[in-house]
């Protein structure tokens, strides 16, 4: 059996040598909670209903019909957040992405399990990185969240039906415009899906342009039907 990595060893023992504390606010927890405490959770906000059918944007913020959706492929069906990325929920996205606290993943995975498809025959599909990306990082924040979303719902997970073909620029800064240019043609399917039900998984909903890309990859391969879940949604640009 593999020894366990450094980092890993160091956290293990981070564990069993300092006291618990909350990533957020420092409050203190214990060994087997998770990494932010009750309070700094109840700072994450739910985004209200009603709710666009079909891509989840809230009503409230759309003046007419909703443009975010309207040119998605026809396979591409619903799409849910849980939460808002706001202050609060940011600072446990970034603890998955960018700081390597895995252990975040089943927190947020609970909140995103009741916005999974009920009906059977769906398998949960994370957002590939990019390879050079994903050995700096040294992990898929998507695919941890996926396997960890995949055992709160009871679901299959599949983290190699889809491939990331090519790096591109981070999407943080980009116009929707460019974030559209930049993730085109990023992704490919090793074998053919025969009318596979996905659902997509991602940390973050920002203008759904990486998930669209994904979408119609997979509905190109043969896929049936494509839905996509996500733990936080960015709030629409004012005006």
């Amino acid at each position: 059996m593999p020894s366990a990595s450094l980092p890993e060893a160091l956290r293990a023992a981070e564990r069993w040598l300092l006291p618990g504390a909350c990533l957020a606010c420092g409050g203190g927890v214990g060994p087997a909670d998770p990494l932010f405490c009750p309070a700094c959770q109840g700072r994450w906000r739910a985004l209200p209903e009603p709710q666009c059918g079909r891509c989840g944007q809230p009503t409230a913020l759309l003046a007419s019909g909703c443009r975010i959706c309207a040119a998605w492929p026809d396979g591409l069906g619903r799409a849910r957040s849980a939460v808002w990325l706001d202050d609060a929920a940011r600072q446990a996205v970034h603890a998955l992405k960018y700081d390597g606290w895995r252990r975040v993943a089943p927190l947020l995975a609970r909140r995103m399990a009741p916005l999974v498809p009920k009906h059977g025959g769906v398998t949960l599909v994370p957002i590939p990185l990019a390879a050079a990306r994903e050995r700096r990082r040294g992990y898929n924040q998507a695919g941890v969240l996926a396997g960890a979303l995949a055992e709160a719902a009871g679901l299959p997970v599949a983290p190699d039906w889809l491939r990331r073909t090519r790096d591109t620029r981070t999407q943080t800064a980009l116009t929707p415009e460019a974030r559209r240019a930049n993730i085109a043609g990023a992704f490919s399917v090793a074998a053919p899906l025969r009318g596979a039900r996905v659902v997509l998984v991602d940390d973050v909903f920002t203008t759904g342009a990486t998930l669209v890309e994904a979408a119609v990859t997979l509905l190109e391969a043969g896929a049936g039907a494509v839905e996509a879940v996500t733990f936080a949604r960015a709030r629409p640009p004012l005006g």
